[in-house]
């Protein structure tokens, strides 16, 4: 891969900041980097390879004037939909983070080791970064499906509170040390109280009783695994916790399943880590997953009753797997991986 120009958009926020530290550790090919962001972040700098980088106001001018190979996009739907097509115009492939072009028909939805295939073959400049959660379940989802066939499925997810931003993190730590102080606190990033507590709503309700990270969660998976028809439910559970996302994960199958051919599968995946054996305590933890790459996989079971469902356990971390990994995966399998 020879050397890019690259901009991220959305530079100082938590996944921005986490897709120069990826782009350094993966030694990313660059040329030139350009952090931009909006105009709160002025005279702010950015550290890439021990290189104070200032910060680049988001305008159709700055955007003219630095001419990039790639766009990382971070900066929320709005942002996207002002800003993204200004990029491609000025010839950049622009990877978004934002909800903004998941669901259009004409945009890939990617997970590389789920459906990579596609930037293969796609016209589209603009290619559409997933949810975090469905990034971390759709994988094994693949697996499942490959392997045994799915009825149907239900999950439930424990979602940190980064999956706000720096934001969530800073109402956390203020309302715990509220509560440790005996102060009162008063909720402004979520809609209840989020220390000692959980919320079972991620996104506003739609008329149906479903909240939006749910109904994401739904679109995005059939969208991914070209199955329209994947009978999946899900409820979502923000958490007191900073990073990383777990979800429980219940299948019937068309066919009994076999334990270790799941086993099997996930060791042959590299974006996988298994830990799963009861008789050491061995299972994933948010603990296990902060920091690293991969989707880890533990607790798996059949139904006591019934041998053709299965349960897991699925943790990752949410700003690197659920959202900055995945979008430079992507930018590499569409320019090509050095890492391989």
């Amino acid at each position: 891969m020879k050397p890019l120009n690259v901009a991220i958009v959305g530079a100082t926020g938590l996944v921005g900041l986490e897709f120069i530290t990826i782009l350094e550790e993966r030694n990313f090919p660059i040329d030139k980097l350009y952090p931009f962001a909006s105009d709160n972040s002025l005279g702010l700098t950015v550290t890439y390879k021990n290189k104070e980088i200032d910060v680049i106001p988001l305008n159709e001018k700055e955007i003219e004037k630095h001419p990039v190979d790639l766009a990382l996009f971070s900066a929320g739907a709005g942002v996207a939909l002002d800003y993204a097509k200004h990029f491609v115009n000025a010839g950049a492939i622009v990877v978004d983070n934002s909800s903004a072009f998941r669901m259009d028909d004409d945009i890939p939805l990617v997970v590389p080791e789920v459906n990579g295939k596609i930037l293969k073959t796609t016209k589209s400049k603009i290619i559409a970064n997933p949810n975090c959660s469905t990034i971390q379940l759709v994988p094994f989802i693949k697996i499942v499906e490959e392997l045994f066939g799915i009825r149907k499925m239900v999950v439930s997810t424990y979602q940190s509170v980064s999956g706000a931003g720096k934001k969530g993190i800073e109402e956390l730590r203020s309302q715990v040390s509220a509560l440790f102080s005996f102060h009162e606190v008063k909720p402004e990033v979520f809609l209840q109280r989020i220390a000692f507590n959980l919320i079972p709503q991620i996104g506003p309700f739609y008329e149906d009783g479903y909240c939006e990270e749910e109904v994401k969660m739904i679109n995005e998976s059939r969208k991914i695994l070209s199955l329209p028809n994947l009978d999946i439910d899900v409820t979502t559970v923000r958490v007191p916790t900073f990073y990383s996302h777990a979800e429980t994960v219940w299948f019937e199958l068309e066919k009994e399943c076999s334990i270790n051919e799941i086993h099997r599968k996930i060791k042959e995946n590299k974006e996988m880590v298994l830990m799963d054996d009861i008789e050491q305590m061995l299972y994933p933890t948010l603990i296990d997953s902060s920091g690293r790459n991969e989707v880890f996989i533990g607790r798996l079971r059949k139904g006591r009753e019934h041998k053709n469902y299965l349960s897991a356990w699925v943790v990752a971390d949410n700003v690197r797997k659920g959202a900055a990994y995945n979008a430079i995966r992507i930018a590499e399998t569409i320019f090509g991986d050095t890492n391989d």
